[in-house]
């Protein structure tokens, strides 16, 4: 499975941004989704994630700003990025996790830059 994500840039603190991942295969509801970041010097942290029937689940530090969604028609995750602040900025990577086949797959990285 090839993920590829897409949608980073270079916003002020306050706006916003929405980040897709479109996978090479169909979304199933078995399939776990999430959004990871990490940023300069740090460890890479889970930002969102989501499931078929769940709820979603958002690091405290988002939440109320961020919204993850899928659409399965079209193969693809977002991540809608509202109120942006400079402690946002990391690289933003897509994850799969094919829990049916026990496969874990991730893009390539989309760079969010905001500046104050």
């Amino acid at each position: 499975v090839q993920l590829q994500a897409s949608g980073g840039g270079l916003v002020q603190a306050g706006e916003s941004l929405r980040l897709s991942c479109a996978a090479s295969r169909s979304i199933v509801s078995s399939d776990y989704m999430a959004w990871y970041r990490q940023a300069p010097g740090k460890q890479r942290e889970l930002v969102a994630s989501v499931t078929s029937g769940g709820s979603p689940n958002y690091v405290d530090s988002v939440k109320g700003r961020f919204t993850i969604s899928k659409d399965s028609a079209k193969s693809t995750v977002y991540l809608q990025m509202n109120s942006l602040k400079p402690e946002d900025t990391a690289v933003y990577y897509c994850n799969l996790v094919d829990r049916v086949n026990f496969r874990n797959y991730w893009g390539q990285g989309t760079q969010v830059t905001v500046s104050s």
